[in-house]
């Protein structure tokens, strides 16, 4: 399946839950205490490096953007499926809404004070995740800041391993590899927080939040 295949059964499988998704996750950082004070960590570091915009590329329907938004950045979404975002622009009618995929980006170079790819990764095919990574780094001025979130593998040994997803397939990745995508494209790990699975969780598998800031030009 190419790239361009991969977007469109994505987009498609999105658009068909996205007014169930909208509502599951309404609160979806209700009871994350951790994640939120990352997100928290996330916007002081991007304020004090000026006054760029942040883009959350997988916004879905917008609950993180208007959280970001809620914590002083100037926050805007991008998804690729257009229900997700009618979605979020009607719920949140004076936030930035666009229609894109992060293998290219309708957004100028160096150009951004932050991205949050939170969990929008997972159903990128692994031989795709460089481009993605490569783009991110495109669009991130100097020193910017980068917040990725991901299922973590079974094992430092496994760099991917596919798994079966509510909406289409989706893929945890190796934080070691990941991380090394990362410097591949210019941008270093300064931080990492990985959360264990509760006895109750449906997936028993690590979430993983890696920070990284691009390098100096």
């Amino acid at each position: 399946m190419t790239e361009l295949d991969t977007l469109h059964a994505t987009r498609q499988a999105y658009d068909a839950v996205a007014a169930t998704y909208a509502r599951q996750f309404h609160d979806t950082l209700a009871g994350r205490p951790l994640e939120r004070a990352l997100l928290s960590a996330f916007a002081e570091l991007v304020r004090a490096d000026g006054d760029r915009a942040v883009a959350d590329l997988g916004c879905g329907p917008g609950h993180l953007t208007a959280h970001l938004h809620g914590l002083g950045l100037k926050a805007f979404g991008v998804d690729a499926s257009p229900v997700m975002v009618e979605l979020a622009r009607e719920a949140n009618p004076g936030l930035r809404f666009e229609v894109g995929s992060m293998a290219a980006l309708d957004i100028e170079d160096g150009v951004l004070g932050g991205v949050l790819a939170r969990w929008s990764v997972i159903h990128t095919p692994p031989e795709d995740l460089p481009a993605i990574l490569a783009e991110i780094a495109r669009v991130l001025a100097p020193g910017g800041r980068l917040l990725i979130e991901f299922p973590a593998t079974d094992g430092p040994h496994e760099q991917t391993q596919a798994y079966d997803h509510t909406v289409a397939t989706a893929y945890r990745w190796s934080p070691d590899h990941l991380a090394g995508l990362l410097r591949d494209q210019g941008l270093v790990e300064s931080a990492r927080l990985v959360i264990e699975p509760e006895p109750t969780d449906r997936r028993q598998f690590q979430e993983v939040q890696l920070l990284a800031y691009k390098c100096e030009a």
